[in-house]
């Protein structure tokens, strides 16, 4: 079972979201498809609710970067 993931694991969400959606520029994907994302992935155990626009950010930010490594 994967370890559980809550909204401040930034890093590790990003990392997962990459790995599960690599074709996906971060930066094109609305907050609302992104907390959706988030709250799909195995191991997330953190409450939907406790979201917000600091934190989505956050993530979407981290992602990018993932995404940007990942393109060489």
């Amino acid at each position: 079972m994967p370890r559980e993931i809550h909204w401040t694991d930034a890093e590790e969400i990003a990392f997962q979201l990459l790995e599960k959606y690599p074709e996906i520029d971060p930066l094109t994907v609305r907050f609302t498809d992104l907390h959706r994302y988030v709250t799909e992935l195995d191991g997330f155990a953190d409450d939907p609710a406790k979201s917000n626009e600091a934190r989505l950010e956050a993530i979407q930010m981290a992602w990018h970067e993932e995404y940007q490594d990942a393109q060489g």
